[in-house]
């Protein structure tokens, strides 16, 4: 795309409904592609996005122009095209020309990595040059999620796919354990709606970004609050259902395995829980919805885990091999904890703890160990 001349190199966000584009309010989403070098280390680019409103009758007011910077950390040489998504709010609704071109700061070196002085990425090549295109404002929460290589609603589609995945392969371990399948079903749907609150709650304390105004409510959700509250639901509500509580977590310990499978490539469609920019063979063009670009397939790599790990649960539990009772949960959450927390590296932007990490690797190893020794010790049963 970038290849393709100067007209290519920037778009404004464009949706189909007509319907949808007159609500309000209104907000402007542009995206500029560009190329790194070829070579050198990584640096940081910077672009600068000015656009004025056309048809404007009298003079122009300050809504009828804007002038913004949006700038890219970390660009790696080589890795192909990259393209910045900048979405302009607070302006007046219509029709705009927007030109992007690449500011004085593009070529120097990012103070993330600071490279050394022999590795330091060359200035800006003169091929980055600036463009101009032509497009009207869109539905604002619409604009917020549309972006090359971002797919809208694809994460709550594969999401939902997931959780009934999830049910299905709990339903079937329940009735093969000899457990009532419509008590266990009623107690996982309410463990489920709890789950997602806990999800959101989780995302909202550990992101402050999304405590203010509508991102508490649009925002995104954690995995973690989800299990914690959903798990939180079923210690407490199998007791009242009459169901056997440990048995019960072994059968949803494959169920949630497979529902995490299926919701990680929501994340990657989606734009979300991206992994690390790379100019490897390996990675994979994706976008977070700001940025899109060559990256590490951090949610493939996760979901592959789950997926690993789910089928040795399952068949764990279908040969009656899950003794004692609970083992088979408390170890298949142990594996996947301490998977993630070693591909937690590999993530774009990865939260940074002083021992955080470190002792949440030592305990899932030391409990995943346990339950192995547990199953072990218990034997087969006849």
């Amino acid at each position: 795309m970038v290849g393709g001349g100067a007209e290519h190199r920037l778009r404004v966000a464009e949706f189909g409904c007509q319907s949808l584009a007159e609500v309000g309010p209104h907000a402007l989403g542009v995206t500029y592609w560009f190329d790194p070098p070829a070579e050198g280390g990584p640096s940081v680019v910077t672009v600068r996005f000015t656009g004025r409103r056309t048809g404007v009758k009298g003079r122009p007011g300050p809504q009828d122009r804007f002038d913004v910077l949006e700038t890219v950390e970390d660009v790696v040489p080589g890795s192909g095209p990259i393209a910045v998504t900048k979405r302009i709010h607070g302006i007046a609704p219509g029709s705009w020309e927007v030109t992007a071109t690449p500011a004085d700061r593009v070529g120097r070196p990012s103070r993330s990595t600071r490279p050394s002085r022999s590795t330091r990425a060359p200035a800006a090549r003169r091929s980055a040059a600036g463009a101009t295109a032509s497009g009207t404002t869109l539905f604002a929460p619409l604009v917020d999620v549309l972006a090359p290589g971002a797919r809208p609603g694809s994460w709550s589609a594969l999401v939902a796919f997931g959780a009934l995945i999830s049910l299905t392969v709990q339903a079937l371990l329940a009735m093969h354990e000899s457990l009532p399948v419509t008590r266990v079903l009623a107690v996982s749907m309410v463990a489920s709606v709890i789950g997602l609150a806990g999800a959101k709650v989780y995302y909202v304390i550990v992101n402050r970004d999304a405590r203010r105004g509508l991102s508490a409510l649009t925002g995104g959700m954690c995995i973690q609050g989800f299990v914690i509250a959903a798990i939180a639901t079923v210690l407490v509500g199998a007791p009242l259902a009459g169901l056997a509580v440990l048995t019960l977590l072994d059968v949803t310990a494959p169920a949630l395995l497979f529902g995490m499978t299926i919701g990680r490539v929501g994340c990657l469609l989606g734009g979300c829980c991206v992994g690390r920019p790379t100019a490897s063979r390996w990675g994979m063009w994706s976008s977070d919805r700001r940025l899109g670009m060559r990256r590490i397939p951090i949610q493939l790599l996760e979901s592959s885990t789950a997926l690993a790990l789910g089928v040795v649960a399952a068949a764990v539990v279908w040969t009656g091999a899950s003794q004692p009772a609970g083992a088979t949960f408390v170890g298949s959450m142990a594996a996947y904890t301490l998977a993630r927390q070693l591909l937690f590296p590999l993530r774009a932007g990865a939260r940074r703890t002083t021992h955080g990490r470190v002792i949440t690797l030592v305990v899932s190893a030391l409990v995943f160990t346990a339950a192995v020794a547990a199953v072990i010790a218990a034997g087969p049963q006849v």
